[in-house]
């Protein structure tokens, strides 16, 4: 398994109709083998978040957009399980809200951006800004941009400037130790419709319905076009989109796991040092203790 197949970093060109969304041959059908392995790798991030949260120096944020039902939820219960919930946050992003809108687009992503030591997942991120709002450039009025009064003037200009500003924003991240992680899960048109049906067919997922999703779907090669101009221009050496095949939901969850793991496995984590003074501190509480 190379993890570099699935890593853009913004050089040479990318075609989304040319990202595989199907496993290669050895990893089709090996659900049971597949678990084992995920299983192996959250005890690996469970070692690296103790020594990230007990550091307090980095910070990560692992964001996934993707079409709907291409697996976020999933994706975020089975990878990221077992982590300790007092160093990981977890930030859906749907509709803005009135009080959102009133802010700047960004406004609602950097606040939720981690902490030093603290892991931040995002389900959808600002990347939504340039992924609905280009299929939908009507939503773009409600966000009081000065000089866009109608859907004429919602051009190929703002995208390639929230282009520049996602570009920028993630590299002030980095400069401040947050490494981020971004995740495109690829779905394909046939698998998506599978799933749909199953959430109306299957009773026990009929909580899972929406009918906006099904509207949404016949946007189905607008979204497509969106998706390849954002990983076009905002992947980047040090940011790069990695894009999952998502058609088996096991295997993109393996994945994700091995590229989370190597990122933070190659930062310079461990315990914080016991100076001298700290360490008679602790003898001198321990002889308390005992006394």
């Amino acid at each position: 398994m190379d993890l570099k197949d699935y890593r853009y970093n913004g050089t040479g060109e990318f075609h989304i109709g040319e990202q595989a969304t199907t496993p290669p041959a050895d990893y089709q059908n090996q659900e049971k083998a597949i678990k084992k392995e995920i299983k192996k790798d959250r005890k690996v991030l469970q070692d690296a978040q103790e020594k990230l949260y007990a550091q307090n120096q980095f910070g990560i944020l692992i964001l996934f957009q993707a079409l709907d039902a291409a697996g976020k939820d999933g994706m975020i219960k089975h990878v990221m399980r077992g982590v300790n919930p007092q160093g990981t946050t977890v930030t859906p992003f749907k509709v803005p809200t009135a009080n959102e809108l009133a802010h700047d687009y960004l406004w609602r992503t950097r606040v939720a951006f981690p902490r030093s030591g603290e892991i931040a997942i995002f389900n959808r991120s600002y990347y939504e800004e340039v992924l609905v709002d280009q299929v939908h450039p009507a939503n773009v009025l409600s966000e009081h941009i000065p000089g866009i009064t109608s859907v004429k003037d919602v051009d190929n200009k703002l995208w390639q400037q929230r282009y520049s500003d996602f570009r920028e924003l993630e590299a002030f991240a980095n400069r401040n130790g947050i490494i981020i992680l971004k995740f495109f899960l690829h779905l394909s048109k046939g698998e998506q419709k599978k799933r749909f049906l199953a959430r109306i067919e299957v009773p026990e997922k009929n909580w899972k319905f929406s009918e906006n999703d099904i509207n949404e779907r016949q946007y189905w090669d607008q979204y497509q076009t969106a998706y390849e101009e954002m990983i076009r221009h905002t992947s980047t050496k040090e940011n790069p989109w990695y894009v999952i095949p998502a058609d088996d939901k096991w295997y993109s969850r393996l994945i994700v796991s091995k590229i989370i793991n190597a990122r933070i496995g190659a930062l310079p984590l461990h315990f914080p040092q016991v100076t001298d003074e700290q360490k008679r501190g602790l003898h001198a509480a321990l002889d308390k203790l005992e006394d």
